[in-house]
């Protein structure tokens, strides 16, 4: 039985559909990057490019309708509240967090609503929360009827079934940081972890 999910979602422009880097996209639904490949959906993502593969890369994010996002450390703290609001609304129930320049990692109890949807309000709640701060990254962008997402599409999870996968998780996720020359994070909206037995658990 699945507890919970290691979950990774990027800011928008950071990991592409036809990514040399490899993907978990089927394909792409852009002229403007499929001119620079196919989907490159697989589970061996390579973390060095050659030259060629980075240019590539490179000249494909030009090509996105909005530059790609980074997030810096005030937008980083504004996606943490966002967060926080998401789950006081929610009762989610989060074992880690980690929000770095160009993606998230999160460690989620199941919950009530599928991990898709979980992952949308956080994405949406965090989003807001860059607009009520004024530090939303493509504000320019932004019109009164149409705020554009700072985040990409798709996400990537893990499935999480033991105190042990879980506890792996959790560990990965504190430490991802530090993988990025960064300080390890602590947000007030993350549990401790109690294991299986604490009675936490909120299924359908």
């Amino acid at each position: 039985m699945v507890h919970g999910f290691h979950v990774i979602f990027g800011a928008y422009g950071f990991w592409l559909p036809n990514d040399p880097r490899g993907s978990w996209s089927d394909f792409v639904g852009s002229w403007e990057l499929w001119r620079f490949g196919p989907a490159t959906k697989g589970l061996d993502r390579k973390l060095t490019l050659s030259v060629s593969e980075q240019r590539r890369l490179d000249a494909a994010r030009r090509a996105l309708k909005y530059p790609a996002v980074e997030f810096t450390g005030v937008q980083a703290r504004s996606i943490g509240r966002g967060f926080a609001s998401a789950v006081a609304s929610s009762g989610l129930t989060i074992w880690a967090c980690s929000i770095l320049p160009c993606h998230v990692h999160l460690v989620i109890a199941r919950h009530r609503y599928r991990v898709e949807q979980v992952v949308r309000l956080l994405k949406g709640a965090a989003t807001k929360q860059l607009v009520l701060e004024g530090v939303h990254p493509l504000s320019a962008y932004c019109t009164a009827g149409n705020t554009v997402t700072p985040w990409a599409d798709r996400k990537w999870k893990v499935f999480l079934d033991t105190d042990e996968a879980i506890e792996n998780a959790i560990r990965y996720v504190e430490a991802n940081p530090e993988k990025e020359g960064k300080p390890r994070q602590r947000w007030s909206f993350v549990q401790p972890y109690e294991g299986l037995e604490a009675g936490w658990v909120t299924y359908p």
